[in-house]
């Protein structure tokens, strides 16, 4: 990770212990504890999104990925997974326009931002701004946020649909309808949000357009991470949680191999059998893979940014393609190291069985399911540059 955020892996890989200690308690209060939160924070891994202007790190995409896969790997896949979408959120807000990012950070350069980008939401036109009303789900630590970006249908003067937007409206003005009961992610308190007549002044609503045509708001041209393409780091950013659970999994069946037994086998210990052998090896692979093709989509979006080059259609095509695979890959090295692990990898008192939880939920998130991505892509190079979804 490149200055000024350095050392923050070693500081986020030093929480470890502090991590799979609240675990038990993350997944039954289906919330990330305050305590690591906090200690991320003073870690700075929140900073990684926030211009240098507040006092942030104005991280790259690969440090963004970066960070959330060190959360992961030190053993908690709920709080890589807040950490990742609220540093993502907090991109977002840095592409608007400066008394929007004022509004958020001015006086609160630590505020956080959680989000939902569907519009299920409606608004009415009113002298310097919008009434909103809506509900939002699922809105991953919206617990732990000062703000939400959320998605709303803007209406003209009459009433008629205009454009789709994004707007900020701080959590003082939100509800959190306790919503989320899952298998996996449990603590990401992915809950909905509720605005009940909510003025939003015009300075913090986006069109949805304008991010998809590269055309953002913020005047600070020359900070290189805020020419990144919307959609590409929207979707790679979920791949972060899943490298380093796919890493700390891997790491985690290595080590017991070496005291394990195989039942029912003349194999004392599971390292010497090769069938295990073989399924670490496939294992290490997909881990390897995942990596791979997360960080190049990264260093493809980071490059893009650098250049001041707006990402071609099939470029950005390529990179939802990229990250949806690295999620895929990590995915599939997790069920076979549970299976190399044998049956005790699904004991509560197991994190393998967390970790795999959390991999099979997070990996379905609809903007990196796999299939899609590939369709995309697969028409990308076929010469179609719409159709499917906007959201590439």
């Amino acid at each position: 990770m490149s200055h000024p955020a350095e050392g923050l892996l070693d500081r986020i890989a030093a929480l470890k212990p502090l991590l799979e200690r609240n675990a038990a308690q993350t997944e039954q209060d289906r919330r990330v504890p305050d305590e690591n939160i906090e200690a991320l924070r003073e870690a700075g891994a929140f900073k990684v999104p926030v211009p240098k202007r507040y006092g942030g790190y104005e991280g790259t995409v690969r440090d963004k990925i970066e960070t959330s896969r060190a959360v992961a790997l030190a053993g908690c896949g709920s709080t890589a997974w807040v950490t990742a979408l609220q540093n993502v959120c907090a991109f977002f807000t840095a592409v608007m326009n400066e008394q929007a990012q004022d509004d958020v950070w001015a006086t609160n350069p630590e505020a956080r931002v959680a989000g939902v980008l569907t519009p299920t939401a409606t608004s009415r036109k009113v002298e310097g701004g919008y009434i909103v009303n809506g509900a939002w789900a699922w809105a991953s630590g919206s617990y732990h946020a000062d703000w939400s970006y959320v998605g709303v249908p803007i209406v003209d003067e009459h009433g008629d649909f205009a454009f789709p937007a994004t707007v900020l409206i701080p959590n003082s003005d939100i509800t959190i309808e306790d919503t989320w009961f899952v298998t996996g992610m449990k603590g990401t308190g992915s809950n909905t949000l509720h605005a009940t007549d909510v003025f939003v002044p015009d300075h913090r609503v986006q069109p949805v357009p304008n991010l998809l045509m590269h055309q953002f708001s913020t005047p600070f041209t020359d900070e290189i991470p805020y020419r990144s393409a919307f959609v590409p780091v929207a979707v790679l950013i979920l791949a972060g949680p899943q490298l380093g659970l796919a890493q700390a999994a891997l790491d985690y069946v290595i080590a017991k191999g070496h005291t394990r037994g195989i039942a029912y086998t003349d194999f004392e210990v599971q390292r010497d059998a090769p069938t295990f052998q073989l399924q670490i090896a496939k294992a290490a692979t997909l881990v390897e893979t995942a990596h791979m093709f997360a960080y190049r989509a990264a260093d493809d979006i980071d490059a893009a940014a650098r250049d001041n080059r707006v990402m071609t259609y099939q470029e950005r095509a390529h990179s939802r393609w990229q990250s949806a695979h690295a999620v895929q890959c990590a995915r599939d090295a997790i069920r076979i190291l549970c299976s190399a692990h044998g049956a005790s990898s699904f004991a509560d008192s197991s994190p393998l069985q967390r970790w795999w939880r959390d991999s099979e939920v997070a990996s379905r998130h609809a903007v990196i399911a796999p299939d899609t991505s590939e369709l995309i892509y697969g028409r990308s190079l076929m010469g179609f540059t719409e159709g499917v979804t906007f959201l590439v």
